[in-house]
């Protein structure tokens, strides 16, 4: 058992460029501690908000996240509260085990409120401790979090286990430490900048965290997405520094007592910083999870590619005998099979769109194959094209087929320069 853990973690570990990762680090000298977390997302609405306590036991927490969770918000994604009590969260993965019994533990049916009940009813990560215990926190199955007070100790929280330290350093990424070695974790490049970075020297203040921040961010090569946002927190002057996509020249102070006595308020990042140009292309930049009239397009795509090989079928065994062209149908049956199967691959799976073409999934080799469509379309779309000419010149085909064919031809010009927008083609 513990070595197919070990197998799952590696595997994760090769293929976390297709979560969205974050990475965090720690660093407490003297009394006072540090706290820098990196949102790593192609999400475009990064947000920062503070919440009031509602009662005399509620202390007030301020928050940063990104993804909206309907009626509850947006989901943090880090934080701190008045007592300098601060969290962060990380993609991760850990196999689900039935060696640990939580059956008798509550259950957690709001995620986004149960993270912020935490810093509303915790100061330090021995409260945070007992309250998590009470739950069943497996339900963050693809979720490792780490908990920070103000005496520079820590929890580190995952789906079975909960792991306590104070180290006056700790670097994490996307990876549980329990059923992770050092060597796996040091292929996460982001992870090992940090532990490197803070192998030289360890200092607590701002400037030293801004280099050490910038050291572990990332920025990919396609469209320039990577960090989202940078938050450093102070938990000895309960102050929070921002630092937005990829720009570490600029940043914006919060002092999380003076905005909790304004009152509920949440505040649009990006609209606090000076225009970011390659954070306005990643805004612009259109793709079926974003646009959901590109997303429809898609659908429909793939529903007329397999209608079109179901009737090429049809139309080949009525006609295999009289029709001279009639081998051609013999390839646009699977192809258009296959072409359907990838339009549900990009309407699906968000990665193609961010990561270098062609593309490469680590745990389906089926998708590795699709990548290349778009280079088989771009080398048959010429032949396909006078073919299609050379049937409506002789007039071979009835009306219905010959529409079919052409449509089928028209639409893959259409993705084709789809694909060459979304830079499928080598990236040029």
């Amino acid at each position: 058992m513990k070595s197919i853990k070990i197998v799952f973690a590696l595997l994760f570990l090769l293929s976390i460029n297709i979560a969205n990762p974050c990475s965090m680090y720690k660093v407490t000298k003297n009394g006072k501690t540090m706290v820098g977390c990196n949102e790593d997302a192609w999400r475009t609405t990064p947000h920062i908000w503070f919440e009031i306590g509602k009662n005399k036991v509620s202390f007030g927490a301020a928050f940063t996240g990104s993804r909206f969770d309907g009626k509850n918000g947006y989901a943090p994604q880090s934080g701190m509260n008045e007592h300098g009590l601060i969290f962060s969260r990380l993609a991760s993965y850990h196999p689900e085990s039935e060696n640990f019994n939580f059956k008798n533990r509550l259950k957690i049916t709001n995620p986004t409120q149960y993270l912020k009940d935490i810093l509303h009813t915790c100061k330090t990560v021995e409260e945070v401790k007992k309250y998590i215990e009470k739950y069943d926190h497996s339900y963050f199955i693809e979720d490792v979090f780490i908990y920070v007070d103000k005496s520079g100790k820590y929890i580190v929280v995952e789906p079975y286990k909960i792991i306590s330290g104070n180290d006056a350093s700790y670097v994490l990424s996307n990876f549980c430490p329990s059923i992770t070695s050092k060597e796996d974790a040091s292929k996460l490049e982001r992870y090992q900048n940090g532990v490197l970075f803070l192998n030289n020297k360890l200092e607590t203040d701002l400037e030293f965290c801004r280099k050490l921040s910038d050291t572990m961010h990332v920025c990919r090569e396609k469209i320039g997405d990577g960090t989202l946002l940078t938050s450093i927190w102070d938990n000895t002057n309960g102050t929070v520094n921002l630092y937005f996509y990829h720009k570490y020249d600029k940043t914006i102070q919060f002092n999380i007592k003076e905005e909790l006595a304004k009152g509920n308020h949440i505040l649009k990042i990006d609209s606090l910083f000076p225009k970011n140009t390659e954070f306005e292309k990643l805004a612009s930049y259109q793709i079926p999870h974003n646009n959901d009239t590109l997303r429809f397009f898609l659908v429909l795509c793939g529903l007329f590619f397999a209608m079109s090989s179901i009737y090429f079928l049809v139309n080949y065994i009525k006609n295999r005998k009289t029709d001279k062209f009639n081998s051609i149908k013999l390839l646009l049956i699977p192809f258009g099979l296959i072409l359907f199967y990838y339009m549900y691959v990009l309407n699906t799976t968000v990665n193609i769109f961010y990561f270098d073409s062609p593309y490469k999934s680590s745990y389906n080799s089926l998708i590795n194959l699709t990548s290349y469509l778009p280079y088989l379309l771009l080398v048959i779309i010429i032949p396909l094209i006078r073919f299609n000419l050379k049937l409506i010149k002789e007039k071979l085909w009835n009306t219905f087929a010959l529409v079919t064919i052409n449509l089928n031809s028209l639409l893959y010009l259409i993705l084709i320069g789809f694909f060459v927008y979304w830079r499928f083609y080598f990236n040029f």
